[in-house]
């Protein structure tokens, strides 16, 4: 149909994703977001799975377009905590974007072929392919679990989380469960305390 492009479906199904969520996003919806039949959408995209793949390669386009703009450090470190926060804004964007584009196939080759220049970098700085290819995986598991976490918290309910409600239940004789509850930070201080984490393990192995 005149007008309707992959590129309008999935920017209207982004746009359908962070304001009613996952369960939410329908052929049904999403054609009644573009004002068509949705006969008019598979013209473009098969089934969900195939409309989740596209929405992926767009944040994850994203991702490799905020990483070229950054400048080399020299060190695979800071480019690999770079790389780690910036994956966490894109999937912050997003209502449950964590949990929903993580995984998925990324249906654009020049999306992966924009992973050459960062492997480039992260070799040049002193890592081998082998050790650059596992630190950006398990930086990455550490990103989609902690944004997952975090999403959950702060899109549920207000009180959902009460720690006060929290401590009346647990009762007594748990004192440091207790207390464990309230050293929780959230947002940026814990993220950079836990990547910071993750990569002090990655060096020791580097370095054994």
């Amino acid at each position: 149909m005149k007008g309707i492009t992959r590129e309008r479906i999935v920017a209207a199904a982004l746009e359908l994703l962070n304001d009613k969520g996952i369960d939410a996003l329908t052929v049904r919806a999403l054609a009644s977001r573009l004002n068509v039949r949705a006969s008019a959408l598979y013209w473009h995209i098969r089934n969900k799975q195939e409309l989740l793949d596209e929405m992926s390669t767009v944040v994850m386009r994203r991702v490799t377009d905020a990483l070229a703009s950054i400048p080399p450090s020299g060190s695979w470190r800071d480019d690999m905590a770079a790389y780690a926060r910036v994956l966490r804004a894109e999937y912050l964007r997003h209502r449950e974007g964590a949990r929903i584009f993580s995984g998925r196939r990324v249906s654009d080759f020049e999306v992966v072929r924009a992973k050459e220049p960062w492997l480039a970098r992260l070799t040049a700085a002193g890592l081998t392919l082998a050790e650059a290819d596992d630190a950006a995986d398990l930086v990455t598991a550490f990103v989609v679990g902690f944004v997952i976490e975090e999403q959950e918290r702060t899109q549920g309910p207000a009180d959902r989380y009460s720690l006060a409600e929290r401590d009346v239940g647990l009762g007594e004789g748990v004192e440091l469960v207790k207390a464990a509850g309230h050293l929780r930070d959230e947002g940026d201080p814990r993220f950079e305390r836990q990547l910071g984490i993750v990569l002090d393990g990655v060096t020791a192995r580097l370095r054994s």
